[in-house]
């Protein structure tokens, strides 16, 4: 993973596709990590429970923190 980036929410897949959907449209495009995703595809079993991760540039770190917050999740 590239080292500029932060993360920035944990959470279910439909918190962070509604936060994926409202960056996207602020021009912030960010990375989703799926843990037990990548776990399951590798042949191992889950390691969270449905938990995503969302990644964002660490200069976009503010303006994203600052959407999160106002879709009152």
């Amino acid at each position: 993973m590239p080292h500029n980036l932060v993360k920035v929410f944990t959470g279910s897949s439909i918190s962070v596709l509604a936060i994926m959907d409202k960056l996207e449209s602020n021009s912030i495009y960010p990375l989703i990590k799926d843990r037990s995703e990548s776990a399951r595809l590798a042949g191992f079993g889950a390691t969270s429970i449905m938990q995503q991760e969302l990644y964002v540039p660490k200069e976009e770190e503010k303006k994203t923190r600052e959407i999160i917050r106002n879709l009152d999740l």
